[in-house]
């Protein structure tokens, strides 16, 4: 009984303290180019402190189709960025 006790209780501080790292941080952007065909957004964002990256414009894939159709040239948005495969993707849009 002691060791069930001990290992939920290592299980929750393990939760408690890693459970941040799977919170997504959103950054603020503008959508200055949408290409749809190819399925990626030009954004003009702020740090990324996730990726390690400052406050640039750059070129990013969606991880999902259906996000392309959410935004437009000029638009500010709140979004989520991390590697996907390899590449740096949207991985969410507020």
């Amino acid at each position: 009984m002691k060791i069930l006790i001990r290992a939920f209780s290592t299980l929750a501080l393990a939760l408690a303290i890693g459970g941040s790292a799977f919170a997504q941080e959103y950054v603020k952007g503008e959508v200055l180019k949408v290409d749809a065909k190819q399925k990626k957004l030009t954004i003009k964002h702020e740090p990324l402190t996730n990726l390690d990256m400052p406050a640039m414009t750059m070129v990013f894939v969606v991880a999902e189709d259906g996000m392309i159709e959410k935004v437009k040239a000029g638009q500010a948005i709140e979004f989520a960025a991390d590697r996907v495969n390899g590449r740096i993707t949207v991985t969410d849009i507020k």
